[in-house]
């Protein structure tokens, strides 16, 4: 018997903007700059490149080069995270002791 498996894509498992942010975050707190900006490309593709298109008035294909690229634009990121409906904001890290 033949077993037929699929690609692993996160973007099927974020439903709403709760685990999207939770995802984001995640991967900004443990990841690097490359594996965050690839998580912000699963969570366009989760929510739609259509309707991001349409919010953040950048043409799809430019979203998709975009959130391809190593080094986008960091006004062009945070639009993006805007029209997810998420928002960026930065905490003093804890002292250490």
């Amino acid at each position: 018997m033949t077993v037929t498996t699929r690609e692993f894509d996160a973007a099927r498992y974020l439903k709403n903007e709760k685990m999207m942010a939770m995802y984001l975050e995640t991967v900004l707190e443990e990841g690097t700059t490359a594996e965050f900006i690839q998580a912000l490309n699963t969570v366009a593709r989760a929510k739609g490149m259509s309707e991001l298109a349409e919010k953040t008035g950048i043409g799809r294909e430019s979203l998709y080069k975009t959130l391809s690229s190593e080094k986008p634009r960091f006004d062009t990121i945070l639009k993006i995270i805007s029209a997810l409906g998420l928002s960026l904001s930065i905490n003093a890290k804890d002292a250490v002791a």
